[in-house]
């Protein structure tokens, strides 16, 4: 298959463009730093489906106002150590930030702090949040319910979404394990990429419309779903598939979001459900205060370890060896911001179209 025709930008350079997108769409400035920056750690990290590709979805739903761009971010609830937030429809990207913000800083004081928000919209990499709290010498979780995309194992009609989860440990010497995951084989974005580089999906990641597994992308977006995690029962599909629905009940019913079949359309191309059952959708956070259990030196020295004894597994044939999680995201990172951000030709079409109609100059 011949290589996807790419343009490379610098990093620096998308990053300003995605902030006076946000600013022209009436985002506030501080506002509009924090969204380029989650979208930009997506890019770095190499999860290109996560982020400058999204900016333009993010631009028509607040256009059309299906998001407020100036969201007040409030607490309903709260103890000590948790606290339940309304985004106030806003960019998850403001929302989420903000809400982790508030569950490490209740971590800083008690020592580890839950929160659930509602009222919110599509947050970015799940991993961002956790690498936040790493600057804190916390152990960070992160997690979200999407938009229905994925069917119930043994089921044909798409009632749960990605449900990422992502969780982050900070070595001494050792660059952090860093774990981010959808609980489907693979994100949608991916999906969507393979329709933009126009290649087929691996086994395992979709069925079409009538209940059938598929490596058409279209065919999975015409009606069909992605599976969950490893697809099958015989393969782990129900481990997946238990995984979606925890993430889908803290993110949903705990926080008074949309759950499952009822959450909200990410982009004006899906359509909504028929029904609310709460409101947007919704995230969970948790930070703990590595202190609050055991002195931090020595919890890094034992993750270095960690990281060490795996590293010396001897590689399975044909392979490079075990690698530790966060691993392909971090030597991205690193090609990228040395190198920039490679866009795939329709992402920047894409991006054009969004210049023509700001008048942003993009290149």
């Amino acid at each position: 298959m011949a290589d996807v025709e790419t343009i490379t930008y610098p990093a620096e350079q998308l990053h300003e463009f995605m902030v006076r997108v946000f600013e022209n769409i009436e985002v506030p400035t501080a506002d509009a730093k924090t969204a380029a920056d989650v979208l930009a750690s997506a890019d770095l990290r190499g999860i290109e489906s996560h982020g400058i590709a999204r900016l333009t979805v993010y631009h028509e739903m607040v256009n059309v106002g299906r998001i407020n761009p100036k969201a007040n971010v409030t607490i309903v609830r709260e103890r000590k150590a948790t606290a339940t937030i309304d985004g106030d429809n806003g960019l998850g990207l403001v929302v989420g930030p903000k809400a982790n913000d508030i569950c490490m800083d209740k971590a800083d004081q008690v020592g580890t702090a839950w929160v659930a928000v509602r009222n919110t919209n599509h947050y970015g990499i799940a991993g961002y949040y956790p690498l936040e709290a790493l600057k804190r010498d916390q152990i960070g979780w992160s997690m979200t319910n999407t938009t229905r995309i994925v069917a119930p194992l043994w089921g044909a009609d798409r009632m749960l979404g990605t449900n990422p989860i992502a969780i982050a440990f900070p070595g001494k010497e050792e660059p952090p394990i860093v774990i981010d995951m959808a609980t489907t084989t693979a994100a949608f974005g991916r999906i969507e990429m393979a329709i933009r580089k126009d290649r087929p999906l691996p086994d395992g990641w979709a069925i079409d419309k009538d209940g059938y597994e598929t490596n058409d992308p279209h065919k999975m977006v015409d009606g069909g779903a992605m599976l969950p995690l490893g697809s099958e029962r015989e393969r782990g599909g129900h481990k997946g598939y238990c995984l979606a629905a925890m993430v889908d009940i803290l993110c949903g019913p705990l926080s008074g979001a949309n759950w499952g079949p009822f959450t909200p359309a990410f982009s004006l191309a899906h359509r909504d459900p028929d029904q609310w059952v709460g409101k947007g959708i919704g995230h969970f956070f948790g930070a703990m205060q590595i202190d609050a259990f055991i002195d931090p030196d020595e919890f890094k020295q034992q993750i270095d370890h960690w990281i060490r004894t795996f590293r010396a597994t001897p590689a399975a044939p044909e392979t490079d060896g075990p690698l530790i999680p966060g691993d392909p995201e971090r030597e991205a990172e690193v090609i990228r911001r040395r190198d920039g951000i490679p866009l795939v030709i329709p992402v920047v079409e894409d991006l054009r179209a969004v210049s023509k109609q700001t008048g942003i100059p993009f290149e």
